[in-house]
């Protein structure tokens, strides 16, 4: 098979916009709770009646400022309350939201804000404000900080405007009103903005609320945020959440408070990547190892393994029965309770989950979904069902969607879920889009016979690290480039929970180094491991970082003795690194840089 489609369970929307989610819900169901902020240790319910009103006196607020229809308002914070209501709250305004990492760097925010043409910006704290007024331009004529109670800020200020004026402004708005900006990294290194309509997040979130109904429309169903709500990914649920009605939650702090946060809260389902779950894997193993059981840890997780490969072959043996129910009491329990308690499912995206991690939480009580997605596609273009699961798979297109494998392997898309284009940038849409409209993702994949998609490979090379983030290697490597001691390098870390890169360096320009600095008879094996040396590449790699966000960063590097040639293989004609054969080449090199983490 090399082409699927499935009919869509929700038609692309011919009326309306995102505002009727909030509206709608608030009108049938007020005092149902849709939302909870933390409250202390505990969480405060939020009914959908309050939540509108919340989302209407803030876009007052947004109205009195001087924010127009069709104008551009930027975020930058980490997931929260206040960001479910800030977005809502400029779509009711009649404006588009541009969501910003609030790991960015100054000149990723220069160029987004610039880009844009923003004319607000909302930051979490009084370092991010102090970090945007660096690169601030003039048509960014606000700035609020969320910390400095903004939601009260700005209900303040748009008391005057009435309810009419909201009504007039939700009115105009259409399913192909833009409603956000996603800059998303690219090769060139200049993020480019994915321009995503009202239609695209209805048609995605409505099919995939009804694809996945087990998980959105549960009774009782909740879901706690952590991901940056900034990615489409968890975009894409909170809107979700909105649309079904689910009780939804955000954790701001991943790092510090999410165990207590799972605890208290108690979610049904979550979503992450894939890190995330080989953290909760590693840990467990850890403790068990600590507490001198790790051999039970291992061994049950062989069994969680073969218990989920049996449900696939619908052969389960008596025995491994048995085991199952043993090793649920002594260690699947606590797995699930540390995720809350309550967790069945999961979403996972942004990068590959891995076949043997996808067994071990299906054996372990909680099936972990696994999906495909770009920001292009507004997050999910394929996804794994309860009902239609496929381990290793990224699942079947969800409703509405088309997928096909062109004749190199590569990974074509189509449907009401696939972007209008890029902000301002007839080239690149020229590029990913063919004469049938179908966008090129630049994935390779192949389908199986039930329709199934698997990724086998990257056709461009944007590097995807475990934590999904998107990083373009270009800039980080022409940066490193720049130095006088380095001659080339690579930038690693797919499916990796950090960036690192290979450097070599200049023969030439290191024989003035090494008589300057009194290393006479030294090589490049001996110098490769050299503190001044290292110390010295180290303030190249610095310098590179300054363009990209901390996710983005290089944390790692390692030296190698000899450079790169075309005589070795390594570069092309054009002196283009050849990727994949240093990825080859080097293989130990790169697995050292991880060996640790």
């Amino acid at each position: 098979m090399n082409e699927i489609s499935i009919p869509p369970l929700v038609p692309a929307a011919t009326a309306g916009n995102l505002t009727n989610l909030i509206a709608e819900r608030a009108w049938f169901e007020p005092e149902r709770i849709t939302m909870s902020r933390p409250l202390g240790e505990g969480w405060q319910p939020v009914t959908a009646r309050e939540v509108e009103e919340e989302v209407r006196a803030t876009a007052k607020g947004l109205i009195a400022s001087g924010v127009q229809i069709g104008d551009r308002v930027a975020i930058m914070a980490r997931t929260r309350y206040e960001w479910t209501i800030l977005d809502f709250a400029t779509w009711f305004a009649g404006a588009v939201v541009v969501p910003i990492y609030d790991t960015s760097s100054a000149e990723q925010i220069d160029w987004i804000l610039n880009d844009s043409h923003s004319v607000a910006i909302i930051v979490e704290t009084p370092a991010l404000a102090d970090l945007v007024k660096t690169v601030q331009p003039a048509h960014t004529r606000h700035m609020w900080t969320m910390t400095d109670d903004v939601l009260a800020v700005l209900r303040e200020a748009g008391k005057h405007i009435g309810d009419d004026e909201i009504d007039r402004r939700r009115n105009a708005l259409t399913p192909a009103s833009l409603a956000t900006l996603i800059y998303t990294s690219g090769t060139t290194g200049k993020p480019k903005g994915v321009q995503l309509t009202h239609s695209n997040f209805l048609s995605e979130c409505g099919n995939v609320v009804q694809g996945a109904s087990e998980l959105f429309l549960k009774p009782g169903g909740s879901t706690l945020l952590f991901l940056p709500v900034a990615h489409v990914f968890g975009r894409m649920v909170q809107i979700g959440s909105i649309s079904a009605g689910l009780h939804m939650a955000h954790c701001s702090d991943p790092v510090g408070r999410l165990p207590m946060d799972l605890a208290s809260f108690k979610p049904t389902f979550v979503l992450a990547v894939p890190r995330i779950f080989e953290k909760i894997y590693n840990g467990a193993e850890a403790r068990a190892e600590a507490a001198g059981k790790g051999k039970i840890f291992r061994k049950a997780a062989e069994v969680a393994i073969a218990y989920s490969e049996a449900l696939d072959k619908k052969g389960m043996s008596p025995i491994l029965k048995l085991k199952h129910g043993l090793f649920d009491k002594l260690v699947y329990s606590k797995i699930r309770a540390g995720m809350g308690g309550n967790v069945e499912a999961a979403i996972s995206g942004g990068a590959p989950l891995g076949v043997r991690l996808g067994h071990f939480y299906r054996g372990a009580g909680v099936t972990v979904l696994e999906g495909y997605g770009l920001t292009e596609t507004t997050a999910g273009a394929t996804l794994n069902l309860i009902g239609a699961h496929r381990v290793g798979s990224v699942g079947r297109p969800i409703p509405g969607t088309s997928v096909k494998i062109a004749e190199d392997g590569e990974v074509l898309l189509r449907g009401p879920i696939v972007m209008e284009g890029y902000w301002q940038n007839q080239a690149a849409n020229d590029e990913v889009f063919d004469s049938e409209r179908w966008f090129k993702s630049g994935d390779l994949g192949k389908l199986d016979d039930d329709g199934f998609l698997y990724i086998v490979g990257r056709k461009k090379e944007l590097i995807v690290t475990a934590g999904g983030k998107n990083v373009a290697p270009a800039v980080l490597e022409d940066r490193l480039r720049a130095h006088p001691l380095v001659s080339q390098c690579m930038v690693v870390g797919d499916n990796q929970p950090f960036i690192a890169a290979l450097v070599t360096i200049d023969a030439e320009m290191a024989k003035g180094w090494i008589a300057t600095n009194k290393k006479d008879g030294a090589t490049m094996e001996t110098l490769r491991n050299d503190p001044d040396l290292i110390a010295v590449i180290q303030t190249a790699v610095d310098e590179a970082n300054k363009a990209v966000s901390k996710a983005e960063s290089i944390r790692k590097f390692t030296i190698l003795a000899e450079d790169f040639t075309i005589a070795g293989g390594q570069l092309t004609a054009k002196l283009s690194v050849k990727r994949h054969v240093v990825a080859q080449q080097y293989a130990a090199e790169i697995e050292a840089l991880y060996s640790k983490e």
